[in-house]
């Protein structure tokens, strides 16, 4: 069993935007706690969290890793998640994993698009949050002006815990404190308006605190977790991670004031399915049954696949078994680990709040959950809530013969990557992968070459247009084929109606008196989705429509399976043809921060693209972020048209909204193609 108890566990992600230095800072804390000799850099490639050879390449995070040491008579999981937008999906899988998010802040950039957008994931994830501002030593860098631009962003709630004093190179404590100097403000103002802001959350507290003027540090600590889980305080500290000015102050915070897994708030698990689902509280009590989740999955060379899981409830023990989901076959934990980086620690147990994993469980996929006892099967957590892969390429392999193991290959790193699709598009002979941005498909792509050793051409894919109808119409159709034998017959009459955007596809079997036999209404759908998924008028999927079957005929020796798919497929065509069938498109939202000179240009670039700005917002002196509503399609080159625009300056990220009517002119020039390209087959 683990030397250490649930209570004496603190588990943190660092989350922020990419060159904050989330990585050097890990890298500060485990040489500082003892766990390494003395901490790696970026530069040289020798880091803990940054292993893969494509990261030494690139000199920053493409993967969460996770870490672990011990301090103070606490033992610490920290995992190290990248910043750069395109890796997004790898920060919010950590979330899931966590009582803390400790966004870091670039002293030198202030609050930047990733930093605004991981708060608000953690925010809605009610995890507790602290921010550590890092680089407080470099050169033009005003520590009072970021601290108001962080107030101003994220609320008045962000207080300073502690603060720089000689000129960056010491820090000087504000919380169990209550004089000192620093280099800007007050430490007793630091100090009382720390006080003020935890009392708030227990009126018996704070009457003791108006009538005493004081209250002691340990009067303070139960309040102080309240005040983090109901994010009434966001803590703001100081750091160099690059000298180590406040990192053993870093981590006697995390010691002594982050929250332990019996303090944060309960993760957001849910029992039962559908309209039977209801909150279910996992206690982390190690005695219990066990329940895990499992937030990662990695796909080592060496070792085989690999779950790594958060445990919350139970004590997951070594040649102990457990079940995945609702499986029925337990697995037996063969090994289990800690992980360090590149570097597997096994272990005997894990108790709630620890993270480890194991290996070479096929049967493991993100987000499942693991548990030891069948009154578990239908236990799964709220899912986290990933940005939408909208950045496409087409691919295929150079050489034939490695179709299938491209396949494979790209299986793999999709299990590895919630934010990495691959779509097979029967209709253009088409294997498209999508990833966050530019940056995430090039990366894949290495990885595919580097590590795969395979050959690929890609090409831009076609945009992922989708059709539907704007009012009802009926089609029928009578399949009737005679040839010799026995013949094929099968009649069927139905409605289409359009559902709201976003709605989906619904099929609905209204047939009466046995005119259709039962056995044959699967048929029907299945020939109906045949037509929708392959698409009516232009070759995309169909969507938000409702399919009903009403009438139809059978013949009691010529009606087949095969005839009822030709029925019901031919029919939906005939129906979807007079039901006012339109194109719809991808609208995405962006997000574009660049400085404040090209707002102007920003802003026409993006009505020359059918687009809409939302807003604008001064994130600094001299940036400005930029938001508005596109259609994907626009954005083919936009990353080459921003660096243009900007000198290189500019940064964006594109999430998907919602799909939109194309106008009327596309609407015509792609069913043309479509009909142009169906005429030559």
């Amino acid at each position: 069993m683990p030397n250490y108890t649930t209570e004496a566990i603190r588990t943190v992600a660092l989350v922020g935007h990419g060159a904050t230095g989330k990585t050097t800072l890990a890298e500060a804390l485990l040489a500082r706690s003892g766990a390494i000799k003395a901490p790696g850099s970026i530069e040289r490639g020798n880091t803990v969290c940054d292993y893969d050879p494509l990261e030494k390449s690139y000199g920053h995070s493409l993967s969460a890793a996770l870490v672990n040491f011990a301090w103070r008579d606490t033992h610490i999981h920290l995992i190290d998640t990248p910043g750069y937008p395109d890796f997004t999906g790898q920060a919010i899988g950590a979330l899931a994993a966590v009582e803390t998010a400790v966004i870091v802040i670039n002293a030198q950039t202030g609050v930047e698009l990733a930093t605004r957008r991981m708060m608000k994931w953690a925010q809605a994830r009610k995890l507790c949050c602290m921010i550590v501002v890092n680089k407080i030593d470099a050169e033009n860098v005003d520590l009072p002006a970021l601290l108001a631009d962080v107030q101003r962003t994220f609320g008045k709630e962000c207080l300073p815990i502690n603060l720089p004093a000689h000129a960056g190179k010491d820090i000087v404590d504000c919380f169990f404190n209550p004089d000192g100097e620093s280099d800007f403000s007050s430490v007793k103002a630091a100090h009382a308006a720390l006080v003020d802001q935890v009392v708030e959350v227990d009126e018996t507290l704070m009457a003791l605190y108006l009538e005493q003027g004081d209250i002691s540090a340990e009067q303070l600590h139960a309040p102080f977790e309240k005040a983090l889980r109901e994010r009434h305080l966001i803590p703001v500290c100081f750091v160099s991670a690059r000298t180590g000015t406040g990192v053993t102050e870093l981590l006697d915070i995390f010691a002594g004031l982050a929250p332990n897994p019996t303090e944060g708030n309960p993760p957001p698990f849910l029992k039962g399915e559908g309209a039977d689902t209801v909150e279910f509280h996992a206690e982390p009590d190690p005695a219990r049954h066990v329940l895990a989740h499992v937030f990662k999955v990695i796909i080592d060379p060496y070792v085989g696949k690999l779950g790594v899981f958060r445990v919350h409830q139970g004590t997951v023990k070594r040649d102990s078994q457990l079940f995945i989901g609702d499986g029925n076959r337990p697995f037996k934990v063969a090994h289990l680990y800690l992980l360090q980086g590149k570097e597997y620690v096994e272990t005997d147990a894990l108790v709630p709040g620890d993270i480890g994993a194991v290996a070479k469980v096929e049967e493991i996929e993100f987000d499942a959950v693991l548990h030891d006892s069948h009154d578990e099967d239908h236990i799964h957590l709220r899912p986290l809530e990933f940005p939408v892969p909208m950045h496409g390429l087409a691919v295929e392999t150079k050489k034939k013969g490695d179709e299938q193991r491209l396949f494979e290959v790209l299986h793999k790193l999709e299990l590895e990557d919630p934010c990495f699709r691959v779509e097979r598009h029967p209709a253009t002979n088409e294997t498209v992968i999508r990833a966050l941005g530019e940056l995430h498909l090039r990366t894949k792509l290495e990885k595919l070459t580097q590590q795969y050793k395979l050959e690929l051409e890609t090409r831009p894919p076609r945009i992922p247009y989708r059709e539907t109808i704007s009012r009802k119409a009926e089609g029928h159709c009578r399949h009737k084929k005679q040839t010799g034998g026995a013949g094929q017959f099968g009649e069927v009459y139905l409605r289409v109606e359009p559902l709201p955007r976003g709605a989906g596809y619904e099929f609905v079997d209204q047939v009466k008196g046995g005119v259709i036999p039962t056995v044959f209404i699967p048929a029907v759908e299945k020939g109906v989705r045949m037509a929708l998924d392959a698409g009516v008028i232009a070759g995309y999927p169909v969507e938000d429509l409702r399919v009903i079957v009403y009438d139809g005929k059978s013949h009691a020796v010529d009606s087949k399976e095969i005839a009822f798919v030709s029925a019901g497929r031919k029919a939906v065509i005939d129906a979807f043809a007079k039901a006012g069938p339109i194109m719809l498109e991808p609208i995405v939202n962006i997000d574009i921060d660049a400085p404040e000179a090209y707002v102007g240009d920003m802003t026409a670039e993006i009505a020359s693209k059918r687009g809409q700005i939302t807003g604008t917002q001064q994130r600094s002196a001299d940036a400005i972020s930029t938001t508005g509503q596109v259609p994907l399609a626009e954005l083919t080159d936009f990353q080459n048209r921003l660096r243009s625009i900007t000198g290189g300056q500019g940064s964006y990220s594109v999430e998907f909204s919602h799909y939109a009517q194309v106008p009327a002119q596309l609407q015509q020039q792609l069913t043309s193609q479509y009909k142009a390209a169906r005429e030559e087959e």
